[in-house]
């Protein structure tokens, strides 16, 4: 699983799409989602203007390891 912000200056866009390529190539079961607008560490709780996309990255995130534990 890969939650990832789509301002963040460290991984930026271009570096997604081959990611993304990469996971599905392998064959193993697998979710990217880009939060448009966020910066790196978004889901970080102390970010008030990104708090949708942490609470949705965070239920994401459970769900993801609950189902794959």
């Amino acid at each position: 699983m890969a939650l990832m912000g789509g301002a963040d200056t460290f991984i930026t866009a271009a570096d997604i799409e081959p990611f993304k390529t990469a996971m599905d190539a392998s064959g193993i079961e697998n979710e990217v989602k880009v939060y448009e607008g966020a910066p790196h560490s978004f889901f970080d709780r102390s970010y008030e203007q990104h708090a949708e996309a942490s609470a949705d990255a965070w239920r994401r995130m459970l769900a993801f390891v609950e189902k794959h534990r």
